[in-house]
């Protein structure tokens, strides 16, 4: 990342360096490739931080701009929207336009290696009644037509709100959802390192307006081939061409290979599911392979609107489940509701349970509970729920404890509620065991539709260590403390070395960085939330960059950076009882006018340096 500023002078405020100081920034920074290194205030390598993935992104907006094309965003400072728009849901908050015939952006591969694949994400208009749209878009590398990728609406455009379903336009909702990801394979050879890719509107391209946000670019391997001792869901009858429905044949395979101790093998293909059972896949107890998450997909088609149709995939007790893609038809929010969505993966058991290198695309969340679980190298896309949430099931169960449970070097962007969290619900009689050991390390977390980029609500011992968030459209990058009234209260928490972009989103007023605890109304009226922040930078708040909120808090703050708040570095609440202890920390590139720290609860909430 390149910037300028103007040096200032520091001065202590409460265990806060303020740097007096006025900066111009550029673009803030996508979601790069691979785990990024945050910068300090002086421009120094602080922590990594993030997933370190095979594909390298690049923003639409660093591009270069043909025709009239335009880059469209917005940044701190200025007026926070009271609704979503397509610069609150863009990774960076910036997006390029093509609008009119000959409209166009070039971006580079500057991976370091060719690309036989992309991922585009972009938006195009909803139709006029709802239900999306399909146009194409044209594609050039170095200059020369390649080929045409078709982008849809099918599936974005939900209308928040609506007095119908989710998918009216003309229901009184507010618009959003407005982008998805869509995977490319490269026609011809493969993009060499160094080459440009050009995303022109041509004249068979007929959607009105081509909102382009990021590109990936990937250089995909060759299929893995089968493992040893095996059954192969083709030779049970499935149908790797779509044809069919292959729920039966796959679930019969799983079933045989857990009854003679083998493993299942889903060789590479399309698989359809869901379109005739209304019963979810369940892998319990079984090793389930693909040939890679670009290869082996099953593909869950709900008849729409659903009725109580179940289409997650069940993963129990020494279940292990990698190198396959999940995607469906669902077009709204609700598990097993109207829309079709469902979770992703269910995982869950006391035996513990392993998922490695899957890609979940228009599904509901990854629901982790269970103990001893690890879900790594992993991605989620355009989904109508949280990208992974680690839990106890909401249920008092010796398979659903919640215990031990990590999520480590996965890759979230478009969710529809917080893209990593943690929930520990009591239940109502608040008999429910407390979340405990939850890990969520190393992940990048971009441009959540709703909700927060890192939730932590509830739990002991929870650790948040070296993720990056970048571009939150309605509320935190991170948001600390307790989800609902059932909640338990967080007993305590670490959360180190992450990079957190952006935050203070248009739902109500918000802030880059939250820690709140139980309200009044909670089964825990008295509880405080306990949690150590360190070494974190807080970079580009569109409000304060972190905010300590109702009611009872015992916060810990050493050594982490606040940059470029629109609003205050650090703001306490009015009415927050309880205790912070500041060391080392600094804010820096403050707005005119703005100060370092406000405690407008000087006389119950005592910081000490």
């Amino acid at each position: 990342m390149h910037r300028r500023r103007l040096r200032g002078t520091s001065r202590r405020l409460g265990g806060i360096a303020a740097v007096v100081a006025c900066t111009l920034f550029g673009v803030l920074p996508g979601s790069g490739g691979h785990a990024q290194a945050a910068a300090g205030p002086d421009g120094e390598r602080v922590a990594k931080t993030g997933a370190t993935t095979p594909f390298v992104t690049v923003e639409a907006e660093a591009g270069t701009l043909g025709g009239a094309a335009r880059v469209r965003s917005i940044s701190p400072g200025a007026t926070v929207p009271a609704s979503a728009s397509l610069e609150t849901e863009a990774s960076g908050n910036a997006l390029v336009e093509l609008k009119s015939t000959g409209d166009a952006v070039t971006v580079p591969n500057g991976s370091g290696r060719s690309a036989n694949t992309l991922v585009v994400r972009a938006s195009v208009p909803d139709a006029p009644n709802g239900g999306g749209i399909s146009a194409s878009l044209d594609v050039y590398v170095d200059g020369a037509f390649r080929q045409a990728v078709t982008l849809s609406s099918a599936q974005a455009w939900n209308y928040r709100g609506a007095t119908t379903d989710p998918d009216d336009p003309k229901a009184g909702g507010m618009p959003y959802r407005f982008y998805n990801d869509f995977p490319v394979r490269v026609s011809g050879a493969p993009i060499p390192a160094g080459s440009t890719v050009t995303f022109r509107k041509g004249t068979g391209n007929t959607a009105a307006v081509y909102d382009i946000d990021s590109v990936d670019l990937e250089d995909v391997g060759p299929a893995r081939t089968r493992p040893a001792n095996s059954l192969s869901v083709v030779s049970e009858g499935a149908d790797p061409e779509f044809g069919k429905d292959s729920t039966v044949a796959i679930q019969n395979t799983v079933d045989a290979a857990r009854r003679q101790g083998k493993t299942v093998w889903i060789p590479s293909g399309k698989y359809l599911t869901n379109s005739l059972a209304s019963t979810p896949l369940d892998f319990t107890g079984v090793t389930v392979e693909g040939a890679g998450m670009w290869y082996s997909t099953i593909y869950r088609r709900s008849p729409l609107p659903a009725t109580s149709w179940r289409s997650k995939t069940l993963v129990g007790s020494h279940t292990t489940l990698r190198d396959i893609q999940i995607d469906s038809n669902a077009v709204w929010r609700g598990v097993g509701g109207t829309g079709g969505a469902d979770y992703g993966i269910n995982a869950s058991g006391a035996g513990g349970w392993l998922v490695q290198r899957i890609w979940t695309r228009h599904t509901d969340a990854n629901w982790l509970s269970g103990s001893n679980g690890l879900i790594e190298n992993s991605r989620t896309s355009d989904g109508y729920g949280d990208g992974f949430n680690i839990n106890n099931g909401n249920t008092k169960d010796p398979d659903k404890l919640g215990d031990n449970i990590t999520v480590r070097n996965n890759f979230a962007r478009n969710t529809g509620d917080d893209s990593f969290a943690t929930y520990s619900d009591a239940g109502v009689s608040g008999t429910n065991g407390q979340v405990t050991g939850a890990k969520i390390l190393n992940n990048t977390a971009i441009a959540p539709w709703w909700a927060n980029g890192l939730r932590v609500a509830g739990g002991r011992g929870v650790e948040v260590r070296n993720n990056l968030v970048n571009s939150v459209s309605s509320n935190s990058a991170l948001d600390i403390g307790v989800f609902g009234d059932t909640g338990h209260p967080l007993e305590s928490a670490t959360i180190s070395g992450n990079t957190l972009i952006g935050g203070g989103g248009w739902n109500s007023v918000r802030h880059g960085v939250r820690i709140g605890s139980p309200n009044s109304s909670s089964l825990f009226p008295d509880a405080y939330t306990h949690v150590t922040l360190s070494d974190n930078v807080m970079r580009g708040a569109f409000r304060a960059g972190l905010f300590v909120d109702l009611t009872r808090v015992d916060v810990t703050l050493t050594s982490n950076t606040i940059d470029h708040p629109a609003e205050q570095g650090i703001l306490i609440g009015s009415g927050v009882i309880g205790t912070g202890r500041f060391a080392g920390n600094t804010v820096t590139n403050l707005r005119p006018g703005q100060v370092a720290q406000r405690n407008d609860s000087p006389s119950t909430f005592r910081i000490t340096d």
